[in-house]
């Protein structure tokens, strides 16, 4: 019996190793290659040109009329880059033949009426092969429903919601690259539980289903990494907030040693502004506060000590991520007019980053796919694994299509390697994937 073990041992061991190598190989392919990446110094978002004939078509959705114009102007630039990069390399394999990559916009104008005519054009006149977007966990609801009736892969790269892919609202045509409120809480938490600094949090979200949602990820995420933290306050604003002061002068009183939020621009900016001419200096934990354009307003001092929780944070150590900043930054410098010559677009950081990143995922499942048929992109990106430009680890989970990653933090610091105007982060501290997962959803349980 002794023998029939060792030898079934050895035979068993003879094949993991086999699996682990073909593994690793097959891995090794599922990555940017910093080397195959095109000559870009001819890209200007402003004259991005889009392919004619056969393409691979992307349905961009995006607020691109109004007030909220900028989020279209953002990730325009991001989906162009990336288009131009892959066609550039001749495109990608689809149905036995290479396509050039085209980018076809789809105004949601922050409605949900808008967003559901925008993607339902895009897919009966415009035949996308893929939609991708949104801003809003709403519109981003709309457009989940859109995918799943017309039967078209939704690339949900930008809305937070964990119930976007819960039991209820999961569909097998939807992939959501964005991290949830849940990963953000516990991020959050997990950070300031191993710094062990800060024991005392005040609150201070806006006043809606995310505001609400993200600082009861934070208490929770509090609960099971940091119990001995204490929350001291928490309060609720209006969109679009004027006078921050009644929350800060609370926050100031409270004895709290950081400000917990998760407001984005124009109130996260605003926040901090009205925090330092208060002579409120208490550091803000956030996911949003770190558009270079509003820190600027503020200057170095008043935004130092600001902590940004982030599923996508520069790197100055890392070789290849810098090498990619770099093609980046210097087009920046050289080439690009505006709205793209601001310090906005200065790096490929933060949400620039993972819109980037997400994006060349996307395009690289569609070709390892060999074809835009929904059945048989759903067989390669359900628990897929890719490493991005970076070498950061990716993982669609296949039972709830939501993606497991590693975080980060940074302190913002001055000196620091990006910014001359503001302090920006420094050193980073990564926050291992299983300290922040995703609630599962979907068909999970």
């Amino acid at each position: 019996m002794q023998k029939t073990l060792k030898a079934v041992s050895f035979a068993a061991c003879l094949f993991l190793a086999a699996s682990l190598f073909l593994a690793g190989s097959a891995l090794a392919e599922n990555a940017f290659k910093i080397e195959d990446m095109s000559d870009m110094s001819d890209f200007d978002p402003n004259n991005f040109q889009n392919p004619t004939g056969d393409t691979f078509k992307i349905g961009l959705l995006q607020i691109f009329s109004g007030p909220g114009a900028g989020n279209g102007e953002l990730f325009w630039l991001t989906t162009a880059w990336v288009a131009h990069d892959i066609n550039k390399r001749g495109g990608i394999m689809i149905d036995g033949k290479k396509k050039l990559i085209e980018v076809i916009k789809g105004d949601v104008m922050g409605k949900p009426a808008a967003t559901k005519k925008a993607a339902e054009k895009l897919v009966l006149e415009d035949k996308v092969d893929v939609l991708w977007g949104t801003s809003g966990s709403h519109l981003a609801l709309v457009i989940q429903n859109v995918a799943e009736r017309y039967k078209v892969i939704f690339h949900q790269s930008l809305s937070m919601s964990d119930s976007l892919m819960d039991e209820k609202n999961f569909n097998k045509y939807t992939f959501q690259t964005m991290w949830t409120t849940n990963q953000v809480g516990e991020t959050t938490a997990y950070f300031y539980a191993q710094r062990k600094k800060e024991k005392k949090f005040y609150i201070i979200c806006q006043d809606y289903l995310f505001g609400h949602s993200l600082a009861d990820a934070f208490k929770k995420g509090l609960a099971k990494y940091y119990p001995e933290a204490e929350i001291v306050g928490e309060d609720y604003h209006p969109l679009f907030a004027k006078d921050f002061a009644p929350y800060l002068t609370k926050a100031k009183a409270s004895g709290a040693e950081v400000i917990f939020t998760g407001d984005w621009m124009p109130d996260g900016g605003n926040l901090v502004k009205q925090a330092r001419q208060l002579g409120v200096d208490l550091p803000f934990a956030n996911i949003f506060i770190d558009e270079p354009n509003s820190l600027a307003a503020i200057g170095p001092e008043g935004t130092k000590g600001l902590v940004n929780l982030n599923q996508h944070i520069g790197d100055k150590n890392n070789k290849n991520g810098m090498a990619f900043a770099k093609k980046w930054n210097d087009l920046w410098k050289d080439k690009w007019s505006a709205p793209y010559n601001t310090l906005l677009y200065k790096w490929p950081g933060g949400t620039l980053g993972y819109a980037l990143e997400n994006t060349y995922w996307m395009l690289d499942v569609f070709e390892r796919a060999g074809s835009s048929d929904p059945e048989k992109v759903i067989k390669v990106w359900e628990g897929d694994v890719y490493y991005t430009a970076d070498g950061k680890r990716l993982e669609m989970r296949a039972c709830d299509h939501v993606t497991i990653r590693d975080t980060y933090a940074t302190e913002y610091v001055y000196p620091n390697p990006w910014f001359e105007e503001i302090s920006s982060g420094d050193e980073v501290f990564v926050i291992p994937a299983e300290k922040s997962m995703p609630v599962k959803g979907g068909e999970c349980k």
